[in-house]
C-alpha cells in the first residue's frame, strides 16, 4: 500500500527528499556525517544532474533513493511510495558496467528477469526490445569482452531499461570514457531519455557534462552534503556548448564550486595530516 504523504510534496512527483541525511558508521569511532538536510523534488521525465566536489554524497544520495541503503535522517518517497527498499522502478547504473562476463549481451540484459521467474522465450523479447532502444541489436549474442567501453554501457543502459523503470539512476556512468566516446553517449542518452519517459538522476563531476544534459543542475556544498543551490538550464537540446549562454553557465556553475572544492580539500588534507 502506498505510504501517507505529508502535505508538503505532490504524490505525482518522481522522487522527493525531505530533510535526508546519511552518517556512514553511525555510532561508531568512524562515524562521519556524508549527507544533511537534503530537500529535492523531481518530476516525471525530469533530468536532474548532481553536481559537486568529491565525497560531497552525490553518489550516496542515488544509493539512498534506489533504496540499496537507509536514510538515518528524513524520508524519501518515489510516485507517493516511500522508499524502502530497491524497486525495478528505480534501476541505477554505476560507473562499473558489471556485466557477467560469462553471459551473452541478451542475457545480461534480461538478468533481472530471470530472478523474476520470466521464460527464455519473454526474456530474450525483452532483451531485444531494450538493445534495439539502445542501438545494439546486432550484438545481441557477443560477449561483453567483445565490446567496446562505450558499446558496454549501453548494455548496461539496456539492462535498466528492460525492468521498464519510472526513474533511471546514474552514477558517473561514462567517467571511464574518452572525450570522443562520452560526447556520443551524452547524445544516445538524451535520445533513450526522451523515448523512455523516464525521470533521470545523473552524478557527475564534470561541468560541460552537466550543461549538456541538465534539465536542472543541483549543486552540493562540501562535506556532509547540502543542497548549495539549483540551477535550471532553460536551452533547446541538442545544445551548443560553444554558445555564449552555455559559457555563462559554466561560469556560474565553476564559481559556484570553486568554495566547495577548496574546503573539501583542506578537509581531505586535514584527515590526512592527522593520520
Amino acid at each position: 500500500m502506498p505510504s501517507d504523504a505529508p502535505l508538503s510534496y505532490s504524490s505525482k512527483d518522481a522522487v522527493v527528499c525531505r530533510g535526508v541525511g546519511k552518517t556512514w558508521a553511525a555510532g561508531t569511532k568512524r562515524a562521519h556525517e556524508a549527507l544533511k538536510d537534503i530537500d529535492l523534488d523531481v518530476k516525471p521525465g525530469e533530468f536532474v544532474v548532481f553536481l559537486g566536489p568529491s565525497g560531497c554524497g552525490k553518489s550516496t544520495l542515488l544509493y539512498l533513493i534506489a533504496g540499496l541503503e537507509d536514510a538515518t535522517a528524513g524520508q524519501i518517497w518515489s510516485f507517493r511510495d516511500k522508499v524502502e527498499a530497491p524497486s525495478p522502478q528505480r534501476s541505477l547504473i554505476f560507473q562499473e558496467t558489471s556485466l557477467f562476463p560469462w553471459l551473452t549481451v541478451w542475457e545480461n540484459v534480461s538478468f533481472g528477469l530471470s530472478i523474476r521467474g520470466a521464460s527464455k522465450e519473454e526474456r530474450r523479447t525483452v532483451a531485444k526490445e531494450a538493445l534495439q532502444r539502445v542501438g545494439l541489436t546486432a550484438a545481441m549474442d557477443k560477449r561483453p569482452d567483445e565490446l567496446s567501453g562505450g558499446m558496454r554501457q549501453r548494455v548496461a543502459v539496456a539492462r535498466a531499461l528492460a525492468m521498464r523503470p519510472q526513474v533511471l539512476l546514474m552514477d558517473e556512468p561514462f567517467a571511464a570514457l574518452d572525450v570522443q566516446t562520452r560526447a556520443r553517449m551524452q547524445d544516445f542518452l538524451l535520445d533513450v531519455w526522451r523515448d523512455s519517459g523516464a525521470s533521470v538522476l545523473f552524478v557527475t563531476h564534470h561541468i560541460d557534462e552537466a550543461v549538456a544534459l541538465a534539465d536542472r543542475v543541483v549543486v552540493f556544498t562540501s562535506r556532509p552534503g547540502r543542497i548549495k543551490t539549483i540551477v535550471p538550464i532553460d536551452m533547446p537540446r541538442p545544445r551548443n556548448l560553444f554558445s555564449p549562454e552555455a559559457e555563462e553557465l559554466r561560469i556560474q556553475l565553476t564559481d559556484l564550486l570553486r568554495d566547495e572544492v577548496d574546503r573539501a580539500f583542506a578537509e581531505q588534507e586535514a584527515l590526512a595530516s592527522a593520520l
